[in-house]
């Protein structure tokens, strides 16, 4: 369903940007990984963009939740997931904007990885102290807008130590500079920022030699001109060249692959799970040093501190190392430096305050705290499988069948921190992910790729239904070659053909029609396809129109909720109507669908 614009910046505008900004950077991770060449090529730019974003994304979504259990409200099933809410999965009520703004800040705050990323979280936490401005009126309009764009380009300027140009800082600004000359509504005023963020972009590399001699433009300043775009499309409907692909500032450049649009990050990637380097190029005295020996840690942390104490403390960091960070406000910050002892580093921010969520990570190593210390680790296994589940009858199928599994409750799908969790608990060296959502495809994507930084190899097979994955899971065999393993898996799963039976909660526009609320809606890959009354009569409809096109295995799976004779019935039906077709069913517990519907 086409996005519907918002002429003004309200919560829903906050939560929709949140949502179309989320998945514009999953659909660029890989690309911003690619250029990241300063000041430390350690390829995770993208990642750790899209897991600040998700993480701020998730806070709203939290705000809504809470508001909409507290008047009583529920949204469209599926609402929820990491994508932007379409009119018909609004809620009729909703928090404030002021609620709103802080809810994504904090979120960004608090879940901001690496340089690039705590630099981003700062970017929207300068918008959200203008939106959500305590004792005034919150700004809604166009002038709203330019001022939240300067003052977030401003104060994320402010937070770096040594601010260098060519870097997301200079993107940053650009778009705020553009705003300001801009006339109209909010619409005009985003479509200028995200133009002067594309220019600005395109001019990084004569900016930066690093960038120069690479063929690249800067990553961090890429993945802000894509956070842009989903404010451009929020505020006005427009996607266009905005869905991805090459971005035509891009002209002319080429990058390490050989691909025009390769564009370099600026280098905040500095190895951690920060994507640090790009913006942390914009952060460092070394602008020339991408290739040269640098320190060799990258410290994290949120820290508890009033502000006279983290002045001190950025004077103590900044003697102590480069790309420094520094970036929050009200007693909670987040600190992100490079330097060669670690220790200092962390005892500086006991001194200042309370650090928590420390995280050190030695250039090229990987993350001291997934390395477990200097204990000996215990034996991987050879393979695992990692899955996520919607219920729980579900999830003990699929450990029987031997696989890990994250349960994903309705309306809570998991983050990309529970997938890398379920992966290091699966302890193996080599782990086919099956993410079982077609919705959670970006951040499965982000999760395999934080765990092969940790040297495990990840194979991400893109199942769209639980029942994909059991097809897959079906012919797993762990004792052939690892490739020949997931091509089998792959096949299995693109084979099998899946349904869903739900119960729309609200009047909603679909590609079936118009439905209304107690509607009994049969989805076919993804899509509405049956709009019925009856359950049963529903479920037959979907299962005759999946059996059209062949089949030899039918996989039903019943929710809570269906009704008991719903398996006996479609068993029965495709009995007496296709010959040589089997049916298995299984229980899935409290899994939000009615129904799940496998045809392989």
């Amino acid at each position: 369903m086409p996005q519907v614009p918002q002429t003004f910046f309200d919560a829903l505008a906050v939560r929709t940007w949140c949502g179309l900004a989320l998945q514009a950077l999953g659909r660029a991770r890989e690309e911003i990984d690619a250029i990241n060449v300063f000041p430390v090529a350690d390829g995770d730019t993208g990642t750790n963009l899209y897991l600040t974003l998700e993480s701020a994304f998730a806070a709203v979504e939290a705000a809504f939740a809470g508001h909409e259990a507290g008047s009583g409200a529920e949204a469209f099933p599926g609402s929820s997931r990491a994508a932007a809410p379409s009119l018909a999965s609004l809620s009729p009520s909703s928090p404030s904007l002021a609620d709103a703004a802080r809810a994504m800040a904090h979120g960004a705050l608090i879940g901001a990885r690496g340089n690039s990323g705590t630099i981003l979280a700062q970017l929207l936490r300068g918008m959200a102290q203008v939106f959500a401005a305590d004792g005034e009126v919150a700004h809604t309009d166009a002038r709203g807008l330019r001022l939240a764009l300067r003052h977030a380009a401003d104060s994320a300027r402010q937070a770096v130590a040594h601010p260098v140009e060519g870097t997301v800082l200079s993107v940053a600004s650009a778009a705020a500079d553009a705003a300001e000359e801009a006339d109209g509504d909010c619409g005009a005023v985003a479509r200028a920022a995200y133009q002067g963020a594309r220019a600005a972009l395109a001019a990084t590399p004569a900016q930066l030699a690093v960038l120069e001699r690479a063929g690249v433009v800067d990553a961090g300043g890429r993945g802000l001109v894509a956070v842009l775009g989903a404010l451009v499309e929020t505020l006005t409907g427009e996607s266009g060249d905005l869905r991805g692909g090459v971005i035509p500032a891009y002209a002319g450049l080429t990058g390490p692959t050989g691909h025009v649009g390769d564009a370099v990050d600026d280098g905040d990637d500095d190895g951690d799970d920060g994507d640090d380097v790009d913006d942390a190029a914009a952060c460092s005295d070394r602008s020339e040093a991408g290739e040269e020996g640098g320190p060799a840690f990258e410290v994290i942390y949120l820290l508890e501190a009033d502000d006279a104490a983290v002045t001190r403390l950025r004077t103590r960091l900044d003697a102590l190392g480069d790309s420094l960070v520094v970036v929050g406000g009200d007693g909670l910050w987040n600190v992100h430096v490079h330097v060669d002892d670690a220790g200092a580093a962390v005892e500086a921010g006991v001194e200042a305050g309370r650090p928590y969520r420390i995280r050190i990570t030695h250039f090229g190593v990987g993350d001291v705290h997934t390395r477990g210390g200097g204990r000996p680790p215990r034996e991987r296994v050879q393979r695992a499988v990692v899955a996520v589940v919607p219920g729980e009858g579900l999830a003990g199928l699929y450990t029987e069948a031997g696989a890990t599994t994250v349960l994903a409750r309705p309306g809570e799908p998991p983050a990309s921190g529970e997938l890398v969790a379920a992966v290091r608990r699966a302890h193996a060296r080599e782990v086919v992910l099956l993410p079982n959502d077609a919705d959670l495809r970006h951040t499965a994507a982000a999760a395999a790729e934080q765990a092969r930084t940790e040297g495990i190899r990840v194979a991400l097979i893109p199942t769209r239904s639980a029942v994909q994955g059991i097809a897959a899971l079906a012919v797993h065999e762990p004792d052939r070659r690892f490739d020949e393993d997931v091509v089998a898996m792959t096949s299995a799963a693109g084979a099998t053909r899946y349904a869903e039976l739900a119960v729309a909660e609200r009047q909603s526009w679909t590609m079936a029609g118009i439905c209304q609320a107690g509607d009994v809606l049969g989805l076919i890959d993804g899509d509405v396809a049956v709009i019925g009354s009856d359950v049963l009569a529903t479920a037959e409809t979907v299962l005759d129109r999946m059996l059209q096109a062949g089949g030899e295995l039918v996989t039903i799976v019943l929710g809570d909720e269906a009704p008991e004779s719903v398996a006996a019935h479609l068993e029965t039906r495709v009995r007496e109507t296709y010959l040589a077709v089997d049916t298995v069913v299984y229980r899935g517990g409290r899994q939000g669908a009615l129904l799940l519907i496998g045809v392989e």
